[in-house]
């Protein structure tokens, strides 16, 4: 897995789009498990860049 943050959060983003686009259970608005650990994965790795992105801005 890259080490970069944003490479990171953009591979998982990948991930779940890949991951919707085959599963037949995964709607906007309900996932399966897997969609659903995916996007949360996703979801996580987004906000540690933006909360970084922040940060570094700040200073």
């Amino acid at each position: 897995m890259p080490d970069d943050p944003y490479q990171r959060y953009q591979a998982a983003y990948r991930a779940q789009q890949a991951h919707t686009a085959s599963c037949t259970s995964c709607t906007d608005a309900a996932r399966c498990p897997d969609g659903a650990r995916l996007w949360a994965s996703f979801t996580r790795l987004q906000d540690a860049y933006l909360t970084r992105l922040n940060q570094r801005r700040r200073r």
